[in-house]
């Protein structure tokens, strides 16, 4: 009985430290009338899940403070997303209805409760016809986006804590989210989330490859990071001197955009060349962000050898969801 009673009270010791984590990770932005709110949503969530529990063991409650953690820090959404991350399961999964919700939060918090709710059904999975999909979806949700951004910050979630489900369950839950959540996540430009979703739905549904090319990629990380630092180090130093205001981020290919090269290409991970990208990002007045942006891919080409016909220009012509960048493929020195 005592190690039960120990158990209970440090597990309200934990889901109440991840809900101060939660809170700090919205930052400084947050008024009073935010933290009445927030703390309502948490105060009712914990009461309507508490007596459920995970695949894993751990109470519920767990989830939905994640979810929300991720609309806040990883797709940096406000106060009325969290709280209906909070929210998101209630109403499926326990007695709360939503009226309830409602009545305790007002109307733009029941209508994204009830859209994450019905969510499911607009989805046909048993469809290859993707476009369709989407196409349902968005004249379904054409309300209010955030319905859509909760899901795939619930997605990224589950796809995260996948192990403890059974082996055809993480099979079904991968494919669906390599099919319509990480394309989903790639429209609605969350390009990070897009990249993690691919990849924890490989090693899923190719376990085997999954774990050979990540096995490769740990084994020459130090080579590369070197070589990234070495290779950025003239580019860092120019833009420097000519006064931008940027910054460098080297990154290594995405688990799943590599196996994808292996497969569609028909080549080995040893004659994958692009296995890295470097990327630069700068600060500019608006009126000056195209002429800055040609002048930082002239400097680039100053030091090394472009492929003209691997030049994407999205500054001219921006992508659809209002993405701007410049995308080349240079050739260092050493080949």
């Amino acid at each position: 009985m005592q190690t039960t009673e120990y158990n209970l009270k440090e597990e309200r010791k934990q889901i109440l430290d991840a809900y101060r984590s939660l809170v700090r990770s919205i930052g400084s932005k947050k008024s009073k009338e935010d933290l009445e709110i927030l703390r309502k949503a948490f105060d009712i969530a914990v009461e309507a899940h508490k007596d459920m529990r995970r695949k894993s063991g751990e109470p519920y409650i767990f989830h939905p403070i994640a979810v929300a953690r991720i609309c806040a820090e990883e797709m940096g959404l406000g106060v009325t997303s969290i709280v209906c991350a909070l929210l998101h399961d209630t109403v499926e999964d326990t007695y709360v209805t939503l009226e309830d919700v409602e009545r305790q939060f007002g109307s733009k918090y029941s209508k994204i409760v009830d859209g994450l709710t019905k969510i499911d059904e607009v989805f046909d999975y048993t469809t290859s016809d993707q476009a369709e999909n989407f196409r349902k979806l968005l004249i379904s949700m054409t309300d209010d986006v955030r319905v859509i951004l909760i899901k795939i910050a619930d997605r990224l979630h589950n796809m995260r804590t996948l192990e403890s489900m059974r082996s055809d369950k993480q099979l079904k839950i991968a494919s669906e989210t390599s099919f319509l959540y990480a394309p989903l996540a790639h429209r609605l430009g969350f390009y990070n989330i897009k990249s993690e979703l691919e990849d924890l739905a490989l090693r899923y549904t190719e376990p085997e490859a999954y774990q050979e090319i990540q096995e490769k990629l740990e084994k020459d990380k130090e080579v590369r990071t070197r070589f990234i630092r070495h290779f950025s180090a003239p580019i860092k130093k120019e833009l420097e001197t000519q006064g931008f205001s940027f910054e460098i981020k080297g990154r290594p290919k995405s688990v799943y955009s590599i196996w994808n090269k292996i497969h569609k290409k028909g080549v080995a991970f040893e004659e994958i060349y692009d296995l890295f990208a470097i990327r630069i990002i700068i600060d500019s007045k608006p009126e000056y962000e195209k002429a800055d942006c040609w002048k930082v891919y002239s400097i680039v080409t100053d030091f090394y050898k472009p492929s003209p016909e691997r030049l994407r220009d999205w500054i001219t012509t921006p992508k659809q969801n209002g993405y701007e960048s410049l995308h080349t493929t240079v050739m260092s020195p050493t080949g």
